[in-house]
């Protein structure tokens, strides 16, 4: 079996290890991480058989590399392992963006044809190795958006450990991925995040927040995802995750007048079909 190494053992990349060590992964599995302590912990865990802070040491005997960190830190990374990378080695992500990370590996690697941009639709507000969970990608989607010449050995590599982990793979072209994940998921965070932060700034914050109810906590609890990795994800996704913006912008705005007028129909129509879409999506 092939040797995996994930850079960045947070919980995405960490859940990657635990759900593979779990379903018996017969290759070895190596973790590249900043702080030596998330890789003492990974080991501790049984999630990775060696980690260390210098790219040399695990680039140049990975089969595959995983790169499950920040957005903005997928050029820096991108840039550090090309030195080691063996002609045949298979590049992937965990990003939330496809695109950018698309044009970078073009850029510092010169070619696509051993990239494989991947995004598994599954996560958690809690950050580290310790929040690392092996059942979190069972039964969930993962999005690999290969271009046109990545050769299919890479894609069915990547595919093939994805499946390992219980998840649901598909295909999907990187722009329309952008453009779905930006309505579905990073507004949705923005929203979280700003609301929770609008709330914070109000004089009865305190009492605001000690008589929430359980929709509040449902709805906010996005909000305490982390902050760097969301801040990455709106300036790599920004012009989809605008267009969001605007999009509800319009539905706000709409639905403050009706309000404002008192129109009970109308504000009745707006609800039922938010529910029905809701209804028939779960």
């Amino acid at each position: 079996m092939k040797t995996l190494c994930i850079v960045g053992l947070g919980m995405i990349g960490g859940s990657l290890a635990a759900g593979l060590k779990q379903a018996c992964y017969e290759g070895k599995i190596t973790a590249l991480v900043r702080s030596p302590a998330s890789g003492e912990r990974g080991l501790e865990l049984g999630y990775i058989d060696e980690f260390s802070t210098n790219a040399a040491d695990l680039i140049p005997t990975a089969d595959i590399v995983m790169l499950a960190v920040p957005m903005l830190s997928m050029h820096s990374q991108l840039v550090a392992i090309k030195p080691y990378l063996k002609a045949d080695t298979v590049v992937t992500d965990a990003g939330s963006v496809k695109t950018p990370f698309i044009t970078d590996a073009k850029s510092v690697l010169g070619s696509l044809a051993r990239v494989v941009p991947g995004h598994p639709i599954a996560g958690r507000e809690k950050t580290g190795v310790d929040a690392a969970d092996p059942v979190l990608y069972q039964g969930r989607r993962v999005l690999l958006t290969p271009s046109e010449e990545t050769e299919d050995d890479a894609i069915e590599s990547v595919r093939s450990l994805w499946v390992l982990t219980g998840a649901n793979v598909e295909t999907l072209e990187p722009e329309q991925h952008d453009r779905v994940l930006a309505a579905t998921s990073h507004l949705p965070h923005v929203l979280a995040f700003a609301l929770v932060d609008t709330l914070a700034t109000q004089q009865e914050a305190e009492e605001i927040f000690r008589y929430a109810a359980g929709g509040f906590r449902d709805f906010s609890r996005i909000a305490s995802s982390d902050a760097v990795m969301w801040r990455d994800v709106c300036l790599s996704n920004r012009d989809a995750i605008l267009d969001s913006m605007d999009r509800l912008d319009v539905h706000l705005k709409k639905l403050r007048t009706s309000i404002a007028n008192g129109d009970g129909q109308a504000i009745e129509e707006t609800f039922k079909r938010a529910k029905k879409a809701r209804d028939e999506y779960t």
